[in-house]
């Protein structure tokens, strides 16, 4: 369908006429570009007119419109469910809004910063510019520290002198009575990342950082979630290796479970990664700033050139692994090799104990540790700063374990 088409439907006409008639335009054109199908667009430019149609009631202007509002929108939605068709407008929603949240800054159409907002940017520099950071990890701890603010200060400006070790514990303990301990860590990382920021501008947040509780960790009392040899062959036969997508996921399958990598590290593969003459696969990480050369399987390059030959569609995108439906020309994301991996888990009946990638990340470094590789080559291939982080797979091989385990008090051993 065409732009003029899309506008004559109900909701084009509903949108023109209502708060987002400066963005209507633009936001079609950019489904087009991507090739959504035209019941996709028709089924988000439905979602978009419903928004326009709260907004226009409540008196919402365009340039008022930021994440906060579309949550309250959402929320509207959410409650009360209503089965999976409600389940499934409330996620067409999410995606219809999220693509208009991206073209805002292009249309111009954003309002002007508040003052948390523009605290919170500063932070963002902080943590790309110094700390280096992903864009993913800095707006996790953002929201983190944007809810602390929030509850602090409301919709007035931060200022940390007026902040207290007191604000700190209740937050932290407000946040406990539904939060898990694993959580409640990653909220300490960022909210103690804030106050480093703020005393790097001459403030003194030495106090605040002392009121930040240590959450206790029960990670290491039990054995990392790992697969037995059975159960990785099962989970390479679930690919079906005669579909393109299946030879996509297939050859990401393989770069996890052959050289550890990360999911974010497989989406930062190009064409340009795979050096077929040495043999090496280059991993670029905006975290370190880094490329570094890891050694190319021939498993793992059998996988890729599979793809490449027979699977990979015609883009311009110079991405390894590519998007095989709307938008086109763009690189997988973290959520679609996430949750291609899990369809396969639940292909080869392990979904109950197995998901996500990290348990193939781990179960590397196990079968590395078993087969008598140090510490030392098994951080170097996983690629972590401290060997603390790969000494925790010791505790997997429990023959060697038991070999050097001292006797119990008493026993007759």
């Amino acid at each position: 369908m065409s732009r003029d088409s899309y506008l004559a439907t109900p909701s084009g006409l509903r949108l023109t006429a209502g708060p987002l008639r400066g963005i209507v335009t633009p936001y079609i054109e950019t489904l087009r570009v991507g090739r959504y199908a035209a019941r996709t667009v028709q089924i988000y430019l439905d979602c978009l007119a419903r928004f326009g149609d709260w907004m226009a009631v409540e008196g919402i202007a365009a340039s008022c419109i930021d994440r906060p509002l579309i949550e309250r929108f959402l929320d509207r939605l959410v409650s009360p469910p209503s089965g999976s068709a409600h389940r499934s407008a409330v996620a067409n929603a999410q995606a219809a809004l999220r693509h208009m949240l991206l073209l805002l800054p292009r249309t111009g159409t954003t309002a002007t910063a508040d003052p948390l907002t523009a605290e919170l940017a500063g932070f963002d520099a902080y943590l790309a510019d110094v700390c280096g950071l992903a864009e993913a990890t800095r707006g996790e701890r953002s929201r983190h520290v944007g809810a602390f603010l929030g509850q602090v200060f409301g919709a007035h400006a931060p200022v940390t002198a007026q902040i207290s070790a007191r604000h700190v514990e209740a937050f932290i303990v407000g946040l406990s009575a539904r939060w898990r301990p694993s959580a409640l860590r990653v909220v300490c990382g960022s909210l103690r990342s804030y106050f480093r920021y703020r005393a790097l501008l001459g403030e003194s947040t030495a106090a605040l950082s002392a009121a930040l509780p240590r959450i206790a960790d029960w990670r290491d009392a039990n054995l990392p979630k790992v697969l037995s040899d059975h159960e990785l062959d099962a989970f390479l036969q679930a690919f079906d290796r005669s579909d393109p997508v299946g030879r996509r996921d297939y050859a990401i399958a393989r770069c996890l479970i052959d050289l550890g990598l990360r999911g974010h590290e497989v989406t930062y593969l190009t064409l340009e990664s795979v050096d077929w003459r040495a043999a090496t696969l280059a991993i670029r990480n905006p975290k370190s700033r880094r490329v570094q050369r890891l050694p190319l399987a021939a498993s793992t390059g059998e996988a890729i050139a599979h793809y490449l030959r027979q699977g990979r569609p015609q883009t311009v995108n110079r991405a390894l692994f590519v998007r095989h439906r709307a938008p086109f020309d763009t690189p997988l994301g973290v959520p679609a090799i996430r949750n291609a991996m899990n369809r396969a888990f639940v292909r080869c009946g392990l979904r109950d104990r197995f998901c996500n990638t990290h348990v193939l990340r781990r179960t590397v470094a196990t079968r590395l540790q078993c087969a008598g590789a140090s510490i030392k080559e098994i951080a170097d291939l996983l690629r972590h700063q401290s060997l603390d982080t790969a000494r925790s797979y010791v505790r997997v091989d429990i023959e060697t374990l038991r070999a050097v385990a001292l006797p119990w008090p008493g026993s007759l051993s």
